[in-house]
């Protein structure tokens, strides 16, 4: 007996999220076929809108969410009921309407899927090596887009007209590359050229390519989102040759391998670990070093961990054989922005890099690597780029009518723009200290504000005056919240876990500007999103000679071991007897240029230095991070610290341990002295939080901070705090200054909607 007319439906459906470029409008049509259902779906400036009828319409509304392409978020499904169409007889996917508002989620550059992978290596594939295989699962979308809605015309792939065989691809609803936007193959699409001097001409360049790498050259290789230096890991003078010329001493490289098995060769790896390592976002992931290890010692220098990622893009998978592990780090200078435009390449790039690899299809926007590491099982993001933005955070209770531009911190830079229930953060834009990262940021804003219409109401940013990030948002004429540094690392974990009551904020970081003029980094608040009150913080210490004591930690060791011996010092530390150490010392104690910090990652400097594991840093958080390194598998013991009452601030003072760290090390030794020193630390913080716990009744703690990197301390906080406390901690922006941009974002918010902001 056939259906009645009653019993067929027909409904609206509206689904936001990623849901453009990832192959949702082929699933949904295949979807609807499968049911049985007449309609149809486009892509519009919303999202997807689709109109169905049909008996299984409920069960087809339902598998949207639970079977949508990999590569797809999505965020929302609304439903309205339609009057039933007698005269439908088919699904089709109709062509994107002009857009009217911008409320498309664009899709962050995705890693190369298994299909396309398995396609360049198949001899008998038309897609054989081509290096710029993709299809609606994979490939570049936010690195090329130029406007919405996320149409071929709106990318950088508008020059390269497809040939007949992937027109008929990108038009069939039934093809894995159905209005894959970058769609191309070797007859129609980009194409990489080699140069030395001059143009290398060869039948393939990039085999070519591996071969100079794997003889000893550097190879600066244009990839997704800017150049890469490739270099062979395994080669000591390679490496070191390219830390020469990219002025880069110290700070490890990231490297790259074609396949899981060589990293586990290297490397230990967690089944969370290779979760992340395989996910479409491929960041690079740190993984500890295994017995095993055996790169050049230039590539990852006194450090217990590596940085590495899986071949994530078809010219990756071409260039590195199964055996290979290549240095892949960003083509720059140290502090200066990726390159990505191939003219800079030719200039930037003349004393750094032998050869060039250079495709012809133009990068629009810049995107870094992103980074994380895993933490009980959690991902920690330490860079948000590649793979992630710009996916928005949910904004959840914080939703908003008004939209709110947060600028960031100087350091490790992204912004924030709000729309709705929607924060998108930047990609990681880099340290704002030079004016090539000011232009990105510049150029970078107006992208954003373009491509998700968006045209703030309200601006954000840090107290600090000097800042880049302030004094660009001084200049937007428009209503400014000022966000303390510290209140807007632990408002960023309270938005991204939709938290609105007070917490205990414990904020572990190396420098911020206080509210009492002081740079502050260890502190300790009673928090919500719309304030803060400051109930304790590390006790101040001079930083000798300013800004050179953060990059030479043996100042700070000297004036802190000076409080403690006197002249003495000279039996007990010799090393840290410079020229002129008492004039030093004399004017950090007159407070002549030596500001005040209560900075935790200045506490980390100083064991290091006292420790005689790093008395002059190469890059930031060096000292402490070789710190943690010396301290890896070894015991410890608990060393005396001081907690006292200053005022309404309960004050967290080291002083005691710094003095009995030289004895523990004459008899234990560096690592165990590292040891007892983390062991310490974390035992500290939690004797403040539980002390202020009692005080205020809270039991819910957030934190956040640069130092919170330091897996080690965390993992001793959180044995003593999770049975008795609820912790929170960043997971889905970075815990450094990277996630600042959301926590201004939301204090703002918040503020306004408690009436404490006019516009």
């Amino acid at each position: 007996m056939g259906s009645t007319v009653s019993e067929i439906k027909r409904c609206k459906i509206r689904v936001t999220g990623i849901v453009q470029g990832v192959g949702f409008r082929p699933f949904i049509y295949r979807l609807a076929k499968e049911n049985n259902l007449t309609g149809y779906v486009l892509n519009d400036s919303e999202g997807v809108l689709i109109e169905a009828q049909g008996e299984k319409l409920d069960e087809f509304i339902r598998n949207i969410r639970l079977l949508a392409p990999p590569a797809s978020f999505v965020s929302g499904i609304a439903t309205v009921d339609l009057p039933f169409k007698n005269e439908e007889t088919d699904f089709v996917i109709k062509p994107s309407p002009q857009a009217v508002e911008r409320e498309t989620l664009i899709s962050p550059d995705l890693a190369i899927c298994a299909d396309c992978r398995r396609e360049i290596k198949d001899k008998n594939d038309r897609r054989y090596n081509y290096a710029f295989t993709n299809c609606t699962n994979c490939g570049p979308r936010f690195s090329i887009v130029r406007d919405v809605p996320y149409d071929r015309q709106n990318t950088t792939m508008q020059d390269f007209i497809m040939c007949g065989k992937c027109r008929t691809e990108y038009d069939s609803p039934l093809d894995r590359r159905f209005h894959a936007q970058p769609n191309a193959c070797a007859d129609c699409g980009p194409q990489y050229r080699l140069f030395g001097e001059t143009e290398i001409i060869c039948d393939d360049v990039i085999a070519k390519a591996h071969d100079l790498i794997k003889q000893g050259a550097i190879v600066a290789v244009k990839g997704i989102g800017g150049y890469h230096l490739a270099c062979d890991a395994f080669n000591a003078e390679a490496v070191a040759t390219l830390r020469r010329r990219k002025i880069r001493e110290d700070k490890p490289f990231a490297v790259m391998a074609a396949n899981m098995e060589a990293i586990k060769k290297l490397c230990c790896v967690s089944s969370r670990e290779e979760k992340l390592l395989t996910s479409a976002a491929a960041p690079i992931v740190l993984l500890h070093k295994s017995e095993e290890y055996n790169l050049a010692q230039e590539v990852a220098p006194h450090n217990a961990y590596l940085g590495v990622m899986l071949a994530y893009a078809p010219v990756h998978c071409l260039l590195l054989h199964d055996d290979d592990v290549f240095v892949m780090t960003s083509a720059n200078l140290s502090d200066e922005p990726i390159v990505y435009r191939d003219e800079d390449a030719f200039s930037h790039l003349r004393e750094i890099a032998d050869y060039k690899l250079v495709h012809n299809r133009i990068i629009n926007t810049r995107v870094d690597d992103s980074v994380v590491r895993v933490f009980r099982d959690r991902q920690m993001i330490i860079r948000r780029s590649r793979g992630f933005a710009p996916a928005p955070v949910n904004l959840g209770r914080l939703k908003s009518g008004i939209s709110v531009l947060a600028c960031g911190s100087e350091l490790k830079n992204t912004f924030c723009l709000t729309k709705h229930d929607r924060a998108f953060l930047s990609q990681h834009i880099g340290d704002l200290e030079n004016m090539a990262v000011n232009d990105a940021y510049r150029e970078s804003v107006q992208l954003f504000k373009r491509l998700f219409d968006i045209k703030p109401d309200l601006i954000a940013c840090d107290m600090h005056p000097e800042y880049f990030s302030t004094k660009y948002a001084k200049e937007q004429n428009l209503p400014l919240v000022e966000v303390q540094h510290h209140h807007a690392h632990i408002a960023s974990v309270l938005a991204e876990h939709n938290l609105s009551d007070k917490v205990i904020g414990v904020a572990l970081d190396g420098t911020g500007y206080g509210a009492d003029g002081h740079i502050w980094g260890g502190e300790f608040m009673v928090a919500d999103l719309t304030g803060y009150k400051r109930v304790g913080h590390f006790a101040y210490m001079p930083l000798p000679g300013g800004a050179k004591a953060v990059k030479e930690p043996w100042r700070l060791a000297l004036y802190q071991v000076y409080e403690i011996y006197g002249e003495q010092l000279a039996g007990k530390y010799p090393e840290l007897l410079q020229n002129n150490w008492q004039l030093l010392v004399q004017a950090a104690k007159a407070g002549l240029n030596s500001p005040l910090s209560s900075g935790a990652g200045r506490v980390f400097d100083t064991v290091s230095a006292l420790l005689g594991i790093r008395h002059k840093i190469n890059y930031e958080g060096q000292a402490a991070i070789e710190l943690e390194c010396m301290a890896y598998g070894s015991t410890g013991e608990i060393l005396p610290y001081e907690i006292y009452v200053d005022g309404w601030q309960d004050i967290l003072d080291f002083k005691q341990a710094y003095k009995a760290l030289y004895d523990v090390k004459q008899l234990k030794g560096v690592s165990y002295a590292a040891q007892s020193f983390h062991l310490t630390m974390a035992q500290a913080v939690c004797d403040m939080v539980k002390k202020i716990s009692r005080t205020t009744g809270i039991k819910t703690v957030a934190l956040s901070g640069g130092v919170c990197q330091n897996i080690t301390l965390m993992n001793l906080i959180y044995a003593q705090l999770a049975d008795k406390f609820s912790v929170y901690i960043n997971e889905k922006v970075p815990v450094n200054d990277g996630g600042i941009s959301l926590g201004q974002a939301a204090v703002a918010l918040a503020q306004y909607k408690k009436g404490l902001i006019n516009l």
